[in-house]
């Protein structure tokens, strides 16, 4: 056995002996360059190979896509945006809305020495909607005694300018103001003005009404209340309020139908003003879009004032109402700054569906949202607990029935005339101009409340189809005080008072006694007129034989007595006796157009035509002193920015002599107190009026103007098929007249005495005739311009009286 040879080096390790590798061995060799891999590749097929680079491009290409449709859709809303904002600008910059003509009526002007008595200005102020209270505390409120009126006068904006609120005290001394001074300071003042009752509103050529006001003429409480209610976060978002749709969403989903919407209050207006009513995404977009663009554009205080004058709130016949302020005037009849918390909340509480929420119609279901609304404001402290519960304890209050104001039609009808007329383009009836008219409210009320009483009472004497057209002026400036066309007031049809031209009858009297009394030298109340048969010859042969109504003769009667009760006969010759053209004459000196006046003798008992427009203008002339002031309706316009467009000053003109009318009113005095108007003498001779009757024949036509110191009212009962009506003058038109007197108190007529009047002594014969005695026990007005009667009564020693019967 050989033993191996030790190494030198034991520390040295001796390699093993290398063997001879096999075949196997060397094909594994090349695994050290394994990741060349050729194998895999050449097992690749080639399309694989290019995989990569198509989904690449495929990705490249569908983003480039995306860019360029995202720029396309980017440049759309760039332009939709552009175009929006020039919607919105263009409407906001300029008028929003479609404004109607506001007509107020009649301003009630006070000052120390006004012949006004506290009855009337109670009226007013009851008219007004004041609230009559012990101690008056807010605009709108008054309380009164027998001989004062503590009155918080409302704020309003006259037709010169806006004043403020008045605290106080009027008295008065009989029939006139004694004083009037402010509650605080006591000072005096000169004059106070109430302001004027909104009538209505005139056409504007668009289905929606509207009073707007500006944002801080709303009370704050009520926008709390809005805002607590529909959109609590209006002042923080910017237009559109994502925490708003998400919670809607959420309670939409819980219930399973749609019980709240995500909509701010920037988003209704969007959709009110600019967008249909439409149920769709784009719509929804546009509206968010224009929401925001509102948002971003105009103040929020801008936006709030156009959301609480454009929201819609009901209805008022076919014209729809929107904003608050024109909706607290057809439920409550009051300005919106005066309603209680609980009616504010009931409009808050409208908003949501005023259809549904009618308080008309359905007025437990609006108490229970009212309710609801006032919890609102407790929860957000608008309100503590027990406001919230003195609120909700009320009764809603609203009116019996929703109106804006009783409709004038008639009266609207002559005031749209003068606009055209006085007016012209620059009215415009969508730019929101007010309209200050003459028309007395308290008038008008009364004369719509006789009619509707007496003439269905006439109409058991006279049968159905009774008609009656009535007009009221104002007898120093004839400035029209109200009017009715027909017996249905409030009817907007066939205008009687201003397109009825009927036969007069011996209404035309006066201009005749006029025409006689105006040659002094010739005629008197005391001249004697003959009674008697008169036939008179026409230019083609034949004859006209006039007749007194009893079918009498008296031979020979004083003028005073023939014009008192309405002789037909005597009037006749006294006509004759002055001319017809003198009487024309007259006629057209007191507004009748002459070519309505036929030269013939039958004119001189009313045989022709008039309306009662121009016969009130006639009347207003007479019974003024002569004076003649255009009839007018429409004393101003004013534009929103307060300018004035057009003012209307009363201007009247002599156009008879003063001593001439005076006679006629007297000789008018004694219709009513000894005459055909004496009905009026027992229940208002205190108030020593004046009139006229008139009949057409076979009693088509029945006539009665009335005059005392504040109105000539100018009253027609006829048929509109022309058959007789069976009325006198004194048996239907003045008893109208009459019942109008015991709702609206008539002022005492006090005539101012004319220079070279004179009262003249007589006696009366047995014939009736009368005789100048200077110590005769009847007297009467003489106009002695050369006083030679009144000499004659002195260098004879006689009592020389200036007295007229009571006056």
């Amino acid at each position: 056995m050989t033993t191996p040879k030790p190494s030198k080096n034991p520390d040295k390790k001796v390699p093993a002996k290398k063997k001879a590798p096999s075949k196997s061995a060397t094909k594994k060799t090349p695994t050290k360059k394994a990741p060349v891999k050729r194998a895999t590749k050449k097992s690749t097929p080639k399309p694989k190979k290019q995989e990569p680079s198509k989904l690449k491009r495929v990705a490249l290409t569908t983003l480039g896509l995306g860019i360029k449709l995202g720029l396309v859709v980017f440049a759309i809303l760039i332009f939709i945006g552009i175009y929006l904002d020039t919607v919105v600008k263009n409407k906001f910059d300029g008028q929003l809305f479609q404004l109607p003509a506001v007509v107020y009526g009649r301003v009630l002007s006070l000052a120390p020495g006004s012949a006004v008595d506290i009855t009337t200005v109670k009226q007013e102020l009851d008219l007004l909607q004041y609230r009559k209270v012990r101690d008056p505390q807010r605009p709108g409120e008054y309380s009164s005694s027998s001989t004062k009126i503590e009155v918080i006068r409302r704020p309003f904006e006259f037709e010169d300018g806006p004043e403020p609120d008045r605290h106080v005290m009027i008295t008065f001394d009989g029939d006139r103001v004694s004083k009037i001074h402010k509650v605080q300071t006591k000072q005096q003042m000169g004059f106070l003005r109430i302001e004027p009752k909104m009538l209505g509103m005139l056409e504007s050529g668009s289905d929606e009404q509207r009073l707007f006001l500006r944002r801080e003429q709303f009370p704050e409480v009520m926008v709390d209340a809005l805002l607590a209610t529909e959109d609590r976060e209006f002042y923080q978002h910017d237009g559109v309020s994502p925490l708003a749709i998400l919670r809607a969403l959420a309670a939409n989903i819980k219930a399973g139908r749609t019980v709240q919407g995500g909509s701010t209050l920037t988003q209704q207006l969007a959709k009110n003003l600019f967008l249909s009513r439409e149920r769709t995404l784009w719509r929804k977009v546009r509206e968010a879009y224009i929401a925001l663009i509102l948002d971003y554009r105009y103040s929020k205080d801008r936006i709030l004032e156009a959301y609480l004058n454009e929201v819609y709130l009901g209805q008022n016949g076919g014209e729809a109402i929107h904003g608050f302020g024109l909706a607290a005037r057809l439920y409550f009849g009051r300005p919106i700054q005066e309603l209680r918390i609980d009616q504010l909340a009931m409009l808050v509480g409208m908003v949501k569906g005023p259809s549904y929420y009618n308080p008309m119609r359905f007025p437990e279901r609006v108490k229970v949202r009212r309710d609801l609304v006032l919890r609102l404001m407790m929860q957000n402290d608008i309100l503590t607990a027990s406001q919230f519960e003195e609120a909700a304890s009320r009764p809603l209050d609203v009116k019996e029935k929703a109106s804006i104001a009783s409709r004038q039609p008639a009266y609207f009808q002559q005031l749209k005339r003068e606009l055209n007329e006085y007016v012209g383009s620059t009215y415009s009836a969508d730019k929101g101009l007010r309209l200050f008219t003459t028309l007395d409210p308290l008038s008008q009320q009364q004369i719509e409340k006789a009619t509707s009483r007496i003439v269905p009472q006439l109409e058991k004497r006279a049968g159905k189809g009774l008609e009656t057209a009535v007009v009221i002026a104002d007898r120093e400036s004839g400035e029209i005080r109200a009017m009715v066309g027909g017996s249905r007031t409030g009817y907007n049809g066939f205008n009687r008072a201003l397109d009825a031209s009927r036969p007069i009858g011996s209404l035309v009297k006066p201009a005749i006694y006029l025409a006689a009394l105006s040659q002094p030298e010739r005629f008197s109340l005391a001249t004697t007129l003959d009674d008697k048969p008169i036939k008179l010859k026409g230019s083609k042969g034949t004859y006209w034989t006039p007749r007194n109504f009893d079918r009498k003769h008296r031979n020979e009667v004083p003028l005073y007595r023939s014009f008192a009760t309405s002789l037909n006969i005597p009037t006749v010759n006294l006509g004759l006796a002055v001319g017809l053209n003198g009487v024309i004459d007259t006629l057209e000196d007191l507004g009748v157009d002459r070519d309505e006046v036929p030269p013939l003798p039958s004119m001189l008992l009313g045989a022709f035509t008039l309306t009662p427009y121009q016969v009130t203008q006639m009347y207003q002339s007479i019974t003024s002193g002569g004076r003649k002031a255009p009839l007018t309706a429409l004393r101003s316009v004013v534009d929103l920015e307060g300018n004035l467009l057009y003012q209307n000053w009363p201007k009247a003109s002599r156009v008879v002599p003063e001593q001439a009318a005076w006679l006629t009113t007297y000789g008018m005095k004694k219709v009513v107190s000894e005459g055909t108007g004496r009905f009026l003498q027992s229940k208002f001779g205190w108030a020593a009026l004046a009139g006229k009757t008139g009949t057409s024949n076979d009693s088509r036509d029945s006539w009665y103007v009335g005059i005392d110191g504040r109105e000539v009212v100018s009253v027609w009962m006829g048929r509109d098929d022309n058959k007789p009506i069976n009325l006198t003058g004194s048996a239907g038109a003045l008893r109208l007249y009459a019942d109008y007197l015991s709702l609206r108190r008539p002022q005492k007529l006090q005539l101012t005495w004319p220079s070279e009047i004179s009262t003249i002594h007589y006696t009366k014969q047995a014939s009736g005739v009368l005789e100048f005695d200077c110590s005769g026990k009847q007297t009467l007005p003489i106009w002695d311009s050369h006083k030679a009667l009144e000499e004659r009564c002195k260098s004879g020693g006689g009592n020389w009286m200036k007295d007229l019967l009571g006056w």
